[in-house]
C-alpha cells in the first residue's frame, strides 16, 4: 500500500509540471497494484486527454464506471475523450 500511494503522489506531481505521459506511466504502475482504485484511473485519463489519446482516455473512464456507476469525473473526462475522438474524426473526413 505504501509504495502505491507513493507511485500515485509522484504521478499526481508529474501531472502539476505538466509531464503527462510520465504521470500516465506512475498511474500505470499503481494499476498494478490495485486495479479497483477508480482515482488512479481518473488521474490517468487526464493525462491521455492531455496528451491527445482520446481511446485510451474513454477506456480508463469507462473501467471506473463499471466500478462506479456515479462517477462524475469518469463521465466528465469521457465526454471529453468523446468530444476528442469526435473531431478527429471530423478532421480525417476532411484529409
Amino acid at each position: 500500500m505504501e509504495k502505491f500511494k507513493r507511485l500515485k503522489n509522484e504521478g499526481n506531481d508529474f501531472v502539476k509540471t505538466g509531464e503527462y505521459e510520465e504521470a500516465a506511466n506512475k498511474y500505470s504502475e499503481c494499476m498494478k497494484l490495485n486495479t479497483e482504485e477508480c482515482t488512479v484511473y481518473t488521474n490517468r485519463a487526464l493525462c491521455y486527454l492531455k496528451l491527445y489519446k482520446y481511446e485510451e482516455a474513454k477506456r480508463d473512464c469507462d473501467h471506473v464506471l463499471q466500478i462506479e456507476d456515479s462517477n462524475i469525473k469518469a463521465f466528465y473526462r469521457r465526454a471529453l475523450a468523446y468530444k476528442g475522438l469526435q473531431v478527429r474524426k471530423k478532421i480525417m473526413a476532411g484529409i
